[in-house]
């Protein structure tokens, strides 16, 4: 039997929960090394937190996913997602920090407009940046910015400081993700085989037309990556997005399939998973330049 979760709504109830003082009702800056110790747990929260975890070889499940996270680690949180691990019925002390915010707090700011960039939000755990010990004062500099302004009394420019302050923290999270992805090449290039070679078992074991098109999703769970995770590294290898990416990899294999096979047109949009031949006819000719019939006759 699973056990219930706790639904974590308010950030002052997160506040009283480790012992700390509430500043701001939407928005905190947490040094949890100065927080109470605390039992682990399987919880969601109602708000945005972004954690730098400072404790080594500590475990932690994020959605279904078991993971060791190493010193020195974020992991960003988006409001409904599970976080945490089992009540051992020990309590521990946290180490590192933990800034939380609620979206209504940056609700009509540049913030709240292009929150959906950070894609990171939606990564799993084992897809945390692990920061060098200059990134790592560097985001704790950023804390302390956020931290100094709910000190200030609260007036008109508090949240647009505040969101600011917190946008800069996420944009720099943005740049460390960068250098990760470059720094990880071999491991990205790795993926991208085998992304490459799940498509190509796709096709030839029949499973379009079984289960239609493969999506981002599908490709990305097969290779046990989360899909905005998995879509900013392609990108970030290719230059292409994770859906390009797939349907140039079909308009490979229709190429194929209309030079060495005498099927209709129709005959390969149904093996290819089209619906409808006139559908495949169009995909094909934007993203070559021809239509099918076209490329038959050229090649």
């Amino acid at each position: 039997m699973e056990k219930k979760l706790l639904d974590i709504e308010t950030i002052t109830e997160y506040n009283d929960m480790l012992g700390v003082e509430t500043l701001h009702p939407q928005v905190s800056v947490i040094d949890l090394s100065k927080a109470s110790p605390m039992r682990h747990m399987r919880h969601t929260f109602s708000f945005y937190v972004v954690f730098l975890k400072d404790e080594k070889n500590c475990e932690l499940i994020y959605g279904r996913q078991r993971y060791d996270y190493q010193k020195g680690s974020v992991v960003c949180v988006a409001p409904g997602q599970v976080i945490g691990i089992e009540d051992t019925g020990k309590k521990f002390q946290p180490q590192g920090y933990a800034l939380c915010f609620h979206p209504d707090l940056i609700r009509g700011t540049n913030l709240g407009r292009n929150i959906k960039e950070y894609t990171f939000f939606s990564y799993q755990v084992n897809e945390a940046v692990h920061l060098s010990e200059r990134e790592r004062h560097t985001f704790i500099d950023c804390l302390m910015k956020i931290q100094e302004e709910l000190q200030h009394p609260i007036d008109r420019m508090s949240k647009r400081l505040i969101s600011n302050n917190i946008e800069l923290l996420l944009n720099y999270c943005l740049r460390f993700y960068e250098r990760q992805f470059i720094t990880r090449q071999d491991a990205n290039r790795d993926i991208l085989t085998r992304f490459e070679a799940l498509l190509d078992n796709y096709f030839t074991d029949g499973n379009a037309m079984q289960k239609g098109l493969p999506t981002v999703k599908y490709c990305a769970g097969e290779l046990c990556l989360s899909p905005n995770y998995f879509g900013d590294l392609i990108k970030k290898e290719t230059g292409k997005t994770a859906l390009e990416y797939i349907q140039n990899k079909i308009m490979d294999i229709a190429k194929e399939k209309l030079l060495v096979s005498s099927n209709s047109i129709s005959q390969i949009a149904y093996s290819l998973d089209f619906q409808y031949p006139q559908h495949f006819t169009r995909v094909f000719k934007k993203l070559t330049g021809c239509t099918p019939n076209e490329y038959r006759l050229i090649g």
